[in-house]
């Protein structure tokens, strides 16, 4: 089975995935995800442990384009390091990256959800950092005058 790689895509939409919440997108921004193992059987556990830390992701950042999410064993590591996962969260602009190795893939899952999402927060922080000093600087530049 080494060096077999099985693909599962699957659409999904803010609909499918809040339970309980009441969203007003439209069926058009539904985000691909696109899952790949290797040398790992993909269950409906690790399918469903991997769809709700997506979830949670595009909670931070609705306008997410696609996520692929790639899972492998490799038997050679220490077993410390056994399983691996590594996620590509593609939103406009730079595609957000995190790789993560760990004894258990449940918790090598649940490391990268984070890595993305202290990335998704930095670039929000960021985005709103440069409107707060662009507005301080038209403000400056108005008292000025």
């Amino acid at each position: 089975m080494r060096g077999k790689l099985n693909v599962a895509t699957t659409k999904f939409s803010l609909y499918q995935f809040t339970a309980g919440y009441s969203t007003t997108l439209p069926p058009s921004c539904a985000m691909k995800l696109i899952l790949s193992t290797h040398n790992v059987t993909l269950t409906k556990a690790i399918e469903d442990h991997i769809l709700a830390k997506i979830d949670k992701l595009e909670h931070f950042d609705r306008w997410t384009i696609d996520a692929r999410v790639t899972i492998e064993h490799d038997d050679t590591r220490d077993p410390a390091e056994a399983f691996g996962c590594s996620m590509r969260v593609g939103v406009r602009g730079p595609d957000l990256f995190a790789e993560d190795h760990e004894a258990d893939l449940y918790a090598a899952i649940d490391a990268v959800a984070k890595k993305i999402e202290q990335q998704i927060r930095k670039r929000h922080n960021k985005t709103k950092a440069k409107k707060h000093t662009d507005a301080a600087r038209s403000k400056e530049r108005r008292r000025s005058t």
